[in-house]
């Protein structure tokens, strides 16, 4: 019997089981899962501007993804977001000019959350 040969072996076929199907389940985000993915509005001159055309702008944690930010504002603001976009704020590192120590501030994430025409959140 060749190594390459076109024809397939039957006995082969018949003993082969088929694959598992996996049996994992995802676990659903409750309500505690999501009061930690937006962590405070970002409140700044240009996130007030953009806020005027329906875009809000959040602080979020570092493990969060778009469908979790999207379910969080959906909980918390009853608004269903449009479309969201993600930033990840790099770390800089700072010095003192009095005493000259040296410092990191730390980086994050922050979030775009665009919302249909007309829809606004209220930011308390």
């Amino acid at each position: 019997m060749a190594l390459f040969s076109r024809k397939k072996n039957k006995e082969v076929e018949a003993t082969t089981a088929p694959a598992p199907v996996s049996t994992r389940v995802e676990p659903k985000t409750t309500v505690a899962d999501l009061s930690h993915v937006l962590m405070n509005p970002r409140i700044t001159e240009k996130a007030t501007m953009a806020s005027a055309e329906g875009v809000y702008v959040f602080d979020v944690a570092e493990r969060a993804n778009k469908k979790d930010i999207a379910r969080a504002v959906a909980q918390y603001y009853k608004v269903i977001p449009r479309k969201i976009s993600v930033v990840t704020i790099p770390a800089k590192s700072t010095r003192s000019t009095r005493t000259g120590v040296r410092g990191v501030k730390q980086g994050g994430k922050k979030a775009y959350v665009y919302l249909k025409r007309g829809e606004t959140i209220t930011i308390a």
